[in-house]
């Protein structure tokens, strides 16, 4: 009851401000629309094999509709401070316990109750370049630190979308900063992505448990419904009788790159459509990816033009440090310390076959 009253007094709140949308258009026709509220990207129009213009992404229709619509599952936001699951919603930094807000049964998902999604966000634009800005104050959510926030946004006349993250604390603190983009290169989200073949430079993935937090275990996909190291399609070996995907009602999982962590983004991920001849290179400065295939969509949801989203309609990938990193010491660490600053870029580049 306490969580709901909350986000009525949020969404009202929210309501009584009136967010922008900014528009970036390269040589090649692509468009990209992004809103200050959360960072959202609402709309990504790309050409396929015919170079019709269409657009990719999963949302509404107007900006006001993501704050309005309590049941908005993160389409194409900016998500923070934690992209992904911390588990039993604590942490320890600097040798001190945090607690944070359990909105996902006893964990803590993609930053809290209000997220970096549920933001107003500072947007100054210059071209095809769209700068946002945010300070999320100290104990925002049950996270240490004055964070200062930048995202900028790039459309190049490549057809690529860049995202480059910055940030900067003043106490030690976690940061896992994602874009929670729905996919369907279709262009038509009346339809599945089960088709769509997918390519994933990454031998290992993180198993989970059944509230979906990594058991701390980095698995070979070998032999598993999890191995896309070799181009396959999504839907290919999604309802088998694996107990991995049973806990995830599809893949909702982290996969791990076959490759070093460095300051320039390198090819980690492939996805083709074989009916409208688009393909997405996904290349990332992360170590992991999150693959979710839409699990939870169930129809409820109205999206752009009326469209009812069904399960399995889109898919993400989520570039991110690996879930629970902060109780998981193996995995790559997600501590930042005052003084250092957080970097990280992913890029969607977009071609035809």
């Amino acid at each position: 009851m306490k969580t709901a009253l909350l986000f009525l007094s949020l969404t009202t709140l929210l309501l009584a401000q009136t967010p922008k949308t900014f528009t970036l258009k390269n040589k090649a026709g692509m468009e990209a629309v992004i809103t200050n509220y959360g960072g959202i990207l609402m709309s990504l129009k790309v050409p396929n094999r015919a170079g019709k213009l269409e657009d990719v992404v999963l949302g509404f229709d107007k900006p006001e509709d993501y704050i309005a619509k309590k049941e908005h599952p993160y389409f194409g936001a900016l998500v923070g401070r934690y992209g992904n699951r911390i588990g039993k919603a604590q942490f320890t930094v600097d040798g001190k316990n945090y607690k944070l807000a359990a909105n996902n049964g006893p964990n803590s998902l993609h930053g809290g109750i209000v997220g970096f999604d549920k933001k107003f966000w500072t947007a100054r634009q210059s071209g095809n370049v769209l700068t946002l800005e945010l300070v999320s104050k100290d104990m925002e959510e049950g996270f240490p630190g004055e964070l200062r926030v930048k995202v900028t946004y790039t459309l190049a006349d490549n057809n690529s979308l860049r995202i480059d993250y910055l940030a900067t604390t003043n106490k030690p603190t976690v940061l896992n900063l994602t874009n929670h983009s729905y996919f369907n290169l279709g262009g038509n989200a009346t339809k599945h992505v089960m088709g769509h073949v997918l390519m994933l430079k990454a031998s290992m993935f993180t198993p989970v448990d059944k509230d979906l937090i990594p058991t701390g275990e980095l698995k070979s996909v070998a032999g598993t419904p999890f191995d896309f190291t070799k181009p396959t399609p999504i839907g290919f070996r999604i309802d088998q009788p694996d107990e991995q995907l049973k806990m995830g009602g599809g893949y909702d999982h982290n996969f791990v790159f076959d490759k070093d962590i460095t300051a320039q983004p390198q090819l980690v991920a492939e996805v083709y459509d074989p009916a409208s001849g688009r393909l997405m290179d996904v290349l990332t400065t992360e170590p992991g990816v999150q693959l979710y295939t839409s699990n939870f969509l169930d129809g409820s949801i109205s999206g752009k033009g009326g469209v009812k989203y069904e399960k399995r309609h889109a898919f993400c990938l989520e570039t991110q440090h690996f879930p629970d990193s902060p109780n998981k010491p193996a995995f790559p660490s997600t501590t930042l310390l005052p003084g250092s600053t957080y970097k990280s870029a992913t890029i969607f580049q977009f071609r035809v076959r």
